[in-house]
Order: C-alpha cells, then structure tokens, then sequence
C-alpha cells in the first residue's frame, strides 16, 4: 500500500469518527466506563494481592517441642523442614528466646513478670515458626510434622487454631482473582458490541460510498481501513479520558480507603505506575476498538 492511500484511509477514518457525533459520544462514553471500571478492578486486584500479601507473611504456623526434647533433634526437625517445596523459612526460638521474647512482650506488667520470676524453671516450650510459600500449603506442613517420625516429640502444632484464619484468606484470593477476571470479560464484552454497533451503523450509511469505491477499483484493505481507523479511535479516545479522569477521582476516594486499610495509598500507587497503567489502558482500549470493528467488517462489509 503506498502512502497516499495509507492517509487517505486515516483521513477517512477520521471523517467517520467525527461524522455520526452523537453516535461517537455515545460510543467513547460506554467505552469510557468500561475502561474506567475496569482500570479500577485492575488497581484494586494489585493493591488487594499487596495487602493479601502483607497479611500472608504475617500467618505462620508455631511447632512447640515437649520439655526435654534435645536442641540437636529440633535442629534435625528444622532441616528437613527447610527441605519442603512448599516451606519458605523456618525459625529456631530456643526455650531461653522465647522467655525473653515473652518479657519484652508484657514488659508493662510487672505483676506477671513477678510471678514468671518465682518459678523453678523457664515455663516455656522451644518451637518452630514456619512460614508457607503460599497459605494453602499449611495443611500438608502440619500434616508433614503431625504424622512425621517426631510426632511423639512435639507437644502441639497451632496451624489448627490458626486453620480459620488461613482458610479465609485463601478463600479470599480466590474471590479477588475469579471476581476480577469475570468483571473484565463482562466489560470488555460490553465495549465490543457498543463499538460494533456504532461500526455497523457507519458501513450502513456509507453504503452509497463504498460502492462507488468498489466500481473504481478499491482494493479490499482501502475500503476497509477507515473502519478499523475508526474503532482504533474509539478506544484510543476512551484510554485517555480514563486515564485523565482516575487521577483527581483516586485524590478524593483514596484517603476513604486508607481511612479503612491503612496499607493502600491508591493516589500514589496510580501515579507511580502511570504509565504502566497509561499503556496498557491504550493498548486494551485500541484493540478492543479494532477487534469491533473486524467483527463488523466481517459480517456487514462484503468486498
């Protein structure tokens, strides 16, 4: 194609992007939403695995040993924990580190500390804190350890009194990330037959056009191309809007947020990764445009 014919289809397309105005509004509006709702969704479903993340290397399962048990053996049960796929660390408390652990913990209640202080011996046990690669893994550690050639030397492993809490959160990732990718099929079905059917309609009231095309000798693309020119510019104007619009809408929902989940600062997150953001807005809305637009072509436009 040379490169008159290549403006002459960006002039063309231009022409029908500006032709049916009220139709061009409508269509960057729908396309707006979708793109905005789903920029949302893609913040959220980044911000909320930040948090779920924070929440993650905060869980750990505690294996306490009985008294007596020797420190040699609980280092043996440590590595062969650290030999598990699903293990990221595991960390040694020595019966003599957990009670100072315990004195700085309730250095403000000296009636406690007293009474810790008039015992024959350090109460506390020696244990293991392990942490997962993922919360799901929990089960088989506990299950690991529970059944395990040491079980007879652990006293009690507490994964089962924090079962609940690990469940939720997994149950919760799983929600985030089905939810997330739902909505955006949804939205982006939406955009398609928004824009689809403001193509449909340009091929049919520039029927007359391209048939006088035809009798000159246009080529397939040529007649073609300022379709796809056209969905393209709905996307592309809808990515912009988007992007310009979330800005100052983060600067006042943003600190409602924080005021809920103290970790998320939304205003920030988004102008740190603009860009990132920015372009792949660009590129989703642009190929959401064109994909609507060679639907259209293919089934209303014979050439």
């Amino acid at each position: 194609m040379s490169s008159v014919a290549f403006q002459r289809i960006i002039r063309s397309g231009f022409n029908n992007f500006k032709r049916n105005s009220w139709l061009t509004v409508a269509t960057i509006t729908v396309m707006f939403l979708a793109l905005f709702v789903l920029q949302g969704l893609l913040i959220f479903s980044v911000v909320t695995r930040s948090v779920i993340d924070s929440l993650q290397d905060k869980i750990d399962i505690s294996v306490y040993f009985k008294k007596g048990v020797p420190e040699e053996e609980i280092l043996i049960v440590q590595e062969k924990l650290e030999t598990l796929e699903e293990v990221r660390t595991v960390e040694y408390i020595s019966e003599n580190e957990a009670l100072a652990r315990f004195k700085t913990r309730h250095s403000d209640n000296p009636i406690l500390l007293e009474s810790l202080a008039e015992l024959d011996q350090n109460p506390l046990q020696a244990s293991l804190n392990i942490k997962a690669r993922v919360p799901e893994e929990f089960a088989s550690i506990a299950s690991f350890l529970d059944q395990g050639e040491y079980s007879n030397s652990i006293e009690k492993i507490n994964y089962f009194q924090n079962k609940d809490v690990i469940d939720r959160l997994t149950r919760i990732i799983g929600s985030v990330e089905r939810g997330w990718i739902i909505l955006s099929i949804v939205l982006s079905a939406i955009s398609v037959m928004v824009a689809f059917s403001a193509i449909r309609l340009a091929i049919y009231t520039s029927r007359e056009e391209i048939g006088i095309m035809r009798l000159v000798g246009g080529t397939p693309s040529y007649v073609r191309g300022p379709y796809l020119v056209e969905g393209a510019l709905f996307g592309l104007v809808a990515a912009i809007m988007t992007i310009l619009v979330f800005y100052p809408v983060s600067l006042f929902i943003g600190p409602k947020i924080s005021s809920v989940i103290p970790e998320i600062n939304l205003s920030s997150y988004y102008l740190t990764n603009i860009f990132q953001i920015g372009g792949l807005l660009i590129i989703v809305g642009v190929g959401l445009g064109m994909l609507s637009s060679l639907i259209a072509i293919r089934r209303y436009l014979k050439v």
